[in-house]
């Protein structure tokens, strides 16, 4: 799925900015979906120019020229529909990434570069066609754990580490911009609000905080769980915080106010990983219980618990329409689920070990996962079929992620290597 955006922004306010409008238009199976503040679903053979008139009527920030624009995304839109995906992908290139294992890998918006994380304390920045490295981010005293790029601007890196702070570099020199100190035990998730005026950071220590970009200065702290917040996510328009904890329960969290809006209670089990689907109405959540849960935001009530996994669900995302729900589980099986009926409509099965990492491709018709087995697989989403099997790591995969087009994924492995298949 393909994702073009205009955002409006008024002055940032004391803690996030104020969003004066947001235009999403996007792409998925036989469908153009432009999302203002409700989603609006449109047939693949909607007229461009009656399209544009309808966004028109509601939002005056799309002026004359910009409406020309905004027919050109959905022209170009409308093509990528029409493509079919037969994409088999090859192996390009090993990058021995560091002297000790990877954390994280992740990519810029455009593909062109990305970054991995490790247990010798650097992230290293690296140019995707060449596979040559651009830049090592060193400072960090502890593993870095937590890495992100600051999408869809890709100028900015965050780095979370064991040594209890975050770091802020610029993604085109290397240089260390702020080092975000006040957890009081190691880092490990963070996240860019959409605006990249915020980064938000999860520790062991029990909080999450909500950092200044361009100040360095602390924002706010939240507090609540008690145990460690292991996983965080902003809604697509920054404006709430969801995180996930040790302690069973997971909060949604107001950005300005840093407010806790609601408490989701329900599993039984720590909380592997928490995600907003893209209209900000649904929260998944995966847990060590065995079970995913699926929360409605305005209300925090739970709405469904997607159940069949026989061991702990480790991982857990929305495809970028939100209409569907992946799952991976030590038990060696990945699903897929309707977030509208709940049930599974699929099974992946063929690892031999532990799914530790699971993404859908930005088209939404496949699935990625990440093996304890050393391979990572791709499964076609309708029929659950094994496309690939992704071979050559020699221990451990668990990491994995495609870039923005589609066509290229990169594997992070315990054997200190990432490989870059085309």
């Amino acid at each position: 799925m393909s994702i073009l955006i205009f955002h409006f922004f008024k002055e940032r306010k004391v803690r996030g900015p104020s969003l004066i409008t947001c235009i999403r238009v996007r792409y998925c199976h036989h469908a153009i979906i432009i999302v203002q503040k409700n989603g609006i679903f449109l047939p693949y053979r909607t007229n461009p120019d009656e399209l544009v008139a309808e966004i028109r009527q509601s939002e005056p920030l799309i002026t004359e020229s910009r409406a020309d624009q905004v027919k050109q995304l959905i022209f170009r839109l409308q093509q990528k529909q029409g493509q079919q995906d037969h994409h088999r992908f090859c192996f390009f290139k090993e990058l021995k990434a560091h002297i000790l294992p990877l954390t994280n890998v992740a990519f810029d918006k455009s593909g062109s570069r990305f970054i991995t994380g490790s247990y010798d304390r650097t992230c290293r920045v690296w140019d995707t066609a060449s596979g040559t490295e651009l830049h090592t981010l060193e400072g960090h005293r502890n593993v870095v754990y937590a890495i992100a790029f600051n999408n869809p601007y890709g100028d900015k890196i965050a780095t979370g580490s064991f040594d209890k702070t975050c770091k802020l570099w610029c993604a085109e020199t290397g240089k260390c911009f702020h080092t975000f100190r006040g957890h009081i035990a190691e880092i490990v998730c963070l996240a860019f609000n959409p605006q990249s005026t915020l980064v938000a950071t999860g520790s062991m220590d029990t909080t999450a905080k909500l950092w200044d970009v361009e100040t360095g200065e602390e924002v706010a702290t939240l507090t609540g769980h008690t145990a460690e917040v292991l996983s965080l996510c902003f809604n697509t328009v920054g404006s709430q915080l969801v995180t996930g904890s040790f302690d069973h329960t997971v909060a949604i969290w107001d950005v300005a106010s840093g407010r806790r809006v609601h408490t989701l209670i329900g599993h039984r089990g720590e909380i592997s990983n928490v995600q907003f689907n893209w209209d900000c109405s649904l929260i998944v959540t995966g847990s060590m219980d065995k079970t995913c849960k699926l929360w409605e935001t305005v209300s925090g009530k739970c709405v469904a618990t997607l159940v069949g996994h026989k061991e702990e669900v480790l991982d857990v995302c929305f495809d970028l329409s939100g209409q569907t729900i992946a799952t991976a589980s030590a038990d060696g099986t990945a699903r897929v689920f309707s977030a509208t009926t709940h049930e599974c409509l699929v099974t992946l099965e063929g690892h031999d070990g532990e799914i530790s990492k699971i993404c859908f491709s930005p088209q939404g018709n496949r699935v990625l996962t990440a093996s304890s087995d050393k391979t990572a697989r791709l499964w076609d989403v309708q029929s659950g079929v094994c496309l690939q099997v992704l071979e050559g790591h020699t221990d451990e995969i668990f990491s994995c992620v495609f870039n923005y087009e589609g066509d290229t994924i990169i594997t992070g492995s315990k054997d200190n290597t990432c490989r870059i298949w085309y």
